[in-house]
């Protein structure tokens, strides 16, 4: 009895002493998106938000798409001027100067700051498995990454990633960082024999615990609870037409890729801004203004991502890229603009809040992210489609930067930015031709740097895109328009030859 006694008082002051640390802490704020998004037009002292256009042409609002009024604010700011009107000359002007103001107005007024006291992460191989991809043996690993969550435990993140490599490869390899679902590729499967005595004893287990079971399985002898995978040598069915996957592709050609994803330490969603890396630092409060929003988190887990490549001895680290799609195209350029390691970038069909320049109007305008996907950018972003506020009215012109300085922050590394086109799925609401004006406009930094732009003039109130399927690929900025839709997967071997001829890489 008195060791019965001992046990629950132990317990009960497990139970006490959890619940006196852990009401220490504050607990975390569950704000429904609109209500989030509510405390932050009250922070900013917005009344009122102009709504954004709508995707739909029948709509009285909807998205403009007459090129006659697609640049009510024509001018850009001018990548090589600085803010006391000095032109920036030389390369050490870019860097010390230029450089850090448009970083700074980046950080304060669209995508936010990166806190100074973000906790590290300790990354852990949860899975090391030898896989085929068709003919070719990789090694794969599934990642965790912990978040040290010891100053606010209510809240615990973790980095999900997959890293895959060429097994075979006679050195570090060149690796492409992508924004998806972490997950291996072709786990390797149990043979013949070892399957059957693992479909046995699942056999005697269930009868065991389910005898009614038992005549079933004597009725159907050749019944096994588990079926061999595949063949890992891909047989079968006939590849559909068109390249390989984006991942065979990478194999292929002698890199490795990873696949982290996003949302296992940010989610996509207002709702989710207490909770996640933004929530932990925050310790479960709301942002302030000039708080980051998921864009510069997710850029934040894919430069801790890099850490952990850069242990990893086969990986080439100085020739890491990062590649997203649509959203994940916008986390991508924001990724290679402020995470500097990272040596090459492909923007895939990125839109507003990526590529597209914010002064236009066409399709997807500033107030698209001032209302539904608020939570992409800094809070001070909202004042920009602010139509009643403490501080007046403010429009995509009085924003202090735009999109071509974003791509300029990239230079002179390798920049890619890629579209679809419309009548194949990718939409004329990311304004393919704003996308290439702002490519145009960041131009002469990468020539100041030393680097070659598209090729053509500099001029983005004139220049035309080039036809699709036409690549400008002579330089360290590059731009191609595919025929197909919202996927940069059919821009996938270009990319690949052009970074491998820049990189001098051979297999």
């Amino acid at each position: 009895m008195k060791k019965i006694a001992l046990v629950i008082l132990t317990c009960l002051f497990i139970k006490a002493h959890a619940q006196t640390t852990t009401a220490q802490y504050p607990q975390p704020v569950n704000f429904t998106a609109e209500q989030d998004h509510k405390n932050m037009m009250d922070q900013l002292g917005i009344k009122a938000l102009r709504p954004g256009p709508s995707g739909n042409e029948a709509d009285a609002n909807h998205a403009n798409y007459n090129e006659a009024l697609a640049n009510p604010y024509p001018n850009l700011p001018d990548v090589l001027t600085l803010k006391n009107d000095q032109k920036v000359t030389t390369p050490a002007m870019w860097w010390d100067q230029r450089r850090p103001e448009i970083v700074e107005d980046m950080e304060r007024e669209v995508y936010g700051r990166i806190p100074k006291n973000v906790p590290k992460v300790t990354w852990a191989v949860k899975v090391t498995d030898r896989e085929f991809f068709g003919f070719t043996p990789v090694i794969a690993k599934q990642l965790i990454g912990h978040v040290d969550n010891s100053a606010y435990p209510l809240l615990d993140v973790n980095i999900a990633m997959t890293l895959v490599l060429p097994a075979n490869a006679k050195g570090p390899v060149p690796v492409l960082m992508m924004f998806g679902r972490s997950a291996l590729p072709a786990p390797a499967q149990p043979d013949a024999e070892s399957l059957e005595k693992i479909n046995n004893a699942i056999k005697d287990l269930l009868e065991k615990d389910h005898p009614e079971l038992k005549p079933i399985f004597e009725r159907y002898p050749a019944y096994a609870p588990l079926v061999a995978a595949a063949s890992p040598f891909g047989f079968g069915a006939p590849r559909p037409a068109g390249d390989p996957p984006t991942v065979q592709q990478l194999i292929a050609a002698g890199w490795g890729y990873v696949m982290i994803d996003p949302t296992s330490f940010q989610a996509d969603n207002g709702a989710g801004l207490t909770k996640g890396i933004i929530g932990l630092v925050n310790k479960g409060q709301p942002r302030k203004p000039d708080d980051w929003g998921a864009l510069r988190a997710w850029a934040w887990g894919a430069a801790r991502g890099l850490d952990y490549l850069e242990t990893e001895p086969m990986v080439d680290a100085r020739h890491v890229g990062i590649e997203g799609v649509s959203r994940y195209g916008k986390a991508a350029l924001v990724t290679m603009a402020f995470e500097q390691r990272f040596g090459m970038v492909l923007v895939g069909s990125s839109g507003e809040g990526g590529a597209k320049l914010n002064r236009r109007n066409w399709g997807e305008a500033v107030e698209s992210l001032t209302g539904g996907e608020y939570y992409w950018m800094a809070g001070n972003f909202m004042k920009y489609g602010a139509s009643d506020a403490t501080f007046g009215a403010k429009t995509a012109a009085d924003l202090p930067v735009d999109s071509h300085e974003l791509i300029a922050m990239c230079a002179p590394r390798l920049t890619f930015i890629s579209y679809g086109v419309p009548e194949q799925g990718d939409a004329k609401w990311l304004d393919h031709q704003g996308s290439y004006m702002a490519t145009i406009a960041a131009g002469p930094v990468f020539k100041l740097l030393g680097a070659k732009d598209l090729g053509v003039s500099n001029d983005y109130h004139t220049e035309k895109m080039p036809p699709v399927n036409t690549g400008l690929l002579d330089g360290q900025l590059a731009w191609r328009q595919h025929d197909g839709g919202h996927t940069d997967a059919p821009n996938v071997k270009y990319f690949i030859q052009w970074a491998d001829k820049f990189m001098k890489y051979q297999r």
